[in-house]
């Protein structure tokens, strides 16, 4: 398959695929970054998540916007604008705790992830396996991977600071 040319296609299916179970999770942390928000802005967040290759329809973004708020992870508020009726999205303290459980397993799962994307791009080169990514994608990666070094060295600190004080 050396040559095989990813289509735009191919690439909304695996990131669907990617993201559609988390996406629940994903909207928690973009609530809470927020703090209030409301759909279009949710979709809006999803679409650059996601490099704008992919976002839920709107149905069903509503979908499971109501049944969160079923759940009693978010609160809605409506506003109105003339006659223009909006629904903005909070979360609740229920909302909060899932987020706070869900970022620790995230986090696990994130040091996870790295350690299968390292094996998996070792063992492709040990196949002989050319590595194929454009410039501006390797570009994207390294300020990615520079940024996650600054929170890692934060979160060490913020951790050996916690240790020390335990002793």
């Amino acid at each position: 398959m050396s040559g095989v040319m990813v289509t735009k296609d191919v690439e909304r299916k695996i990131l669907k695929g990617l993201f559609t179970v988390p996406l629940k999770n994903i909207i928690l942390v973009i609530v809470g970054l927020k703090g209030e928000t409301h759909g279009y802005e949710i979709l809006k967040e999803l679409e650059k998540f996601t490099v704008g290759i992919w976002k839920p329809s709107h149905s069903n973004l509503y979908t499971l916007l109501n049944k969160m708020v079923e759940e009693g992870l978010l609160e809605p508020r409506e506003e109105y604008k003339g006659k223009l009726r909006r629904v903005k999205y909070r979360l609740t303290e229920k909302g909060w705790e899932y987020l706070r459980t869900s970022n620790d397993l995230a986090l696990r799962s994130l040091y996870t992830a790295i350690s299968y994307h390292e094996r998996l791009k070792k063992k492709i080169e040990e196949m002989g396996k050319e590595r194929k990514i454009n410039r501006e994608t390797l570009k994207e990666y390294l300020e990615l991977l520079k940024q996650i070094r600054d929170l890692l060295d934060e979160e060490i600190k913020t951790l050996e600071k916690e240790l020390s004080s335990e002793s």
